[in-house]
């Protein structure tokens, strides 16, 4: 099933609940939501040396020692 036809299948089911019961949807679906992006984020501090790059490159962007990205040239 691909999500197109998941997201009819629960649109169906959305349209048959009370306000209470759509509430209750809402609410887990936010929980769902931040579980996901907190397990993103976990990811990355549990990659090696994220953290330390991360900190590099804020201290690259305070000091300004950034390129714009339009002027870069992908050589193939």
């Amino acid at each position: 099933m691909n999500n197109t036809d998941i997201r009819q299948q629960i649109n169906q089911y959305l349209d048959r609940l009370s306000s209470e019961r759509l509430q209750v949807v809402a609410d887990f679906l936010a929980y769902l939501a931040d579980k996901e992006s907190e397990d993103a984020t976990q990811e990355l501090l549990d990659t090696p040396g994220f953290i330390e790059s991360f900190e590099r490159g804020k201290k690259d962007i305070a000091e300004n020692r950034v390129k714009n990205w339009r002027t870069i040239q992908n050589i193939n």
